[in-house]
């Protein structure tokens, strides 16, 4: 159960990525301190997918060996 739980939160990573790209674009020409602050959230949310992906694969690794 928590092994789905960790996937869950690193695919909602990717979803909250993928919204900020939609909010950099659509903003990009009316607001564009707005546009950077949604690309610097961009940037964390799929650093943070990886992170959570490397750290969930070595708890598994961990736990089968």
């Amino acid at each position: 159960m928590r092994n789905k739980l960790y996937i869950l939160f690193e695919y909602l990573y990717l979803i909250m990525a993928g919204f900020s790209v939609y909010v950099t674009v659509t903003s990009w020409n009316e607001d564009r301190n707005r546009a950077y602050l949604f690309l610097f959230f961009t940037v964390v949310a799929i650093f943070m997918f990886f992170l959570k992906r490397n750290f969930r694969k070595k708890i598994e690794n961990s736990k089968n060996q």
